[in-house]
């Protein structure tokens, strides 16, 4: 079926725009963790775009991991956020926690799984805002490259948030998007305490797919109140087991 002239013409001057942007790049934002910042293009995750974040590990239909990444990511972007969702299960002190105040942040409810992409893609064109957040199941490559195209336009960050409660909707989560990263959060064991306490977040961040720049895992320390990830101090001075790998290859 083509398009409606109508259509074509929208879409044309969608395209014109974002060749016009060509030449004003922007600046990515930085993790501050140089082993993350110089494997990305650009030394940071590029602004202006759509990134997706999913949650894994055991019971991750339930676990929040993921969703704090994107609380903290979405913290250290300048502007009010807009987070659109269809279950009332986000809880405010754990953004906050993850450096996101809940002042900033704008809740957007639907019914439906499927009203939540076209009000991100709404959210997107308004320039004042620092990010929007949808919370999703499925995810198509059409739909996808629409909310691609809308950041580009805008320069406002889109951060889908894959959500499933089935293994079949799980599943979903494998096909491709448009996306211009896709990571998978997982919460593994926490650093033991000399004392009896409880010792800050770990997670294992997968970068499955990036444009520019191969796959890679790091064990991180979850958000602080400033949405800042850090490295373990026990890991720290170990080396990239993917340089060592390469070095024993050579």
């Amino acid at each position: 079926m083509r398009p409606q002239p109508q259509e074509a013409i929208e879409e044309l001057r969608r395209q014109i725009a974002r060749l016009e942007r060509g030449s004003r790049p922007r600046k990515p934002l930085p993790f501050g963790i140089p082993a993350i910042d110089e494997h990305l293009p650009g030394h940071g995750l590029a602004r202006g775009s759509l990134h997706e974040i999913i949650e894994a590990g055991p019971a991750a239909e339930f676990a929040g991991a993921a969703t704090l990444f994107t609380a903290g990511i979405a913290a250290r972007l300048k502007g009010p956020v807009l987070w659109c969702l269809t279950r009332r299960d986000l809880f405010a002190p754990g953004l906050l926690h993850a450096g996101l105040h809940p002042d900033r942040v704008i809740y957007v409810e639907t019914s439906h799984d499927r009203d939540v992409l076209p009000l991100v893609e709404e959210g997107l064109h308004e320039r004042g805002l620092g990010a929007v957040v949808g919370e999703v199941t499925r995810l198509g490559l059409t739909a996808s490259r629409r909310l691609q195209l809308a950041a580009e336009t805008s320069g406002v960050t889109a951060l889908l948030l894959r959500r499933w409660w089935t293994v079949a909707e799980k599943d979903l989560t494998q096909l491709p998007t448009a996306a211009s990263t896709r990571w998978r959060i997982a919460p593994v064991i926490s650093e033991r305490l000399p004392a009896p306490g409880l010792g800050r977040a770990r997670w294992q961040a997968d970068l499955v797919r990036c444009r520019g720049a191969e796959p890679r895992t790091w064990i991180l320390e979850a958000c602080d109140a400033k949405g800042r990830l850090a490295l373990p101090s026990d890991l720290a001075d170990r080396p990239d087991p993917a340089q060592v790998r390469g070095s024993a290859m050579r």
